[in-house]
């Protein structure tokens, strides 16, 4: 079944991901999940929140500054340290989420254009373009999908 990121909500809805969530980066799996939860935001493909104990231990490094979305409040980021790479402020949490979104508390979003593969189920997933959404595409979402510098204005 094919999803229209257009036939997704505003404000977005958080469900849970019925796929397997696996990320990679320096040569290991920093993240494997069963457990994971979609936002799901018109114009955008689903971002993917992991919950911290499906994160491997260690990776996570904090780092400087914030970000705010009206919907789910204010954002914490991390580095990911894995293997010989270091990829700065690739993740983000929300340590205290806006009461619609409580479930997403301390789960842990990826950048996935800065892992080294990130997986749902067997599908390699594809990121969405630009440097500040972290969606998931898939082949069975279909956009077009907000991102882009040509999409600032949507």
């Amino acid at each position: 079944m094919t999803e229209s990121v257009w036939d997704y909500p505003r404000p977005p809805r958080l469900e849970p991901c019925t796929r397997r969530v696996r990320i990679e980066l320096g040569g290991m799996v920093v993240a494997d999940s069963r457990d994971a939860l979609r936002m799901l935001e018109t114009s955008h493909p689903p971002t993917i929140y992991i919950p911290p104990g499906d994160v491997a231990d260690g990776i996570l490094r904090p780092a400087g500054g914030r970000s705010f979305c009206e919907w789910k409040g204010v954002a914490s980021y991390f580095d990911i340290v894995s293997g010989e790479r270091r990829e700065a402020r690739a993740a983000w949490t929300y340590p205290d989420p806006n009461e619609q979104y409580a479930a997403l508390r301390d789960h842990v979003a990826v950048y996935p254009r800065r892992m080294d593969a990130c997986w749902l189920d067997d599908e390699r997933v594809r990121s969405q373009d630009g440097d500040f959404y972290g969606g998931w595409i898939t082949d069975d979402i279909t956009g077009p999908f907000k991102g882009a510098a040509v999409t600032s204005g949507w």
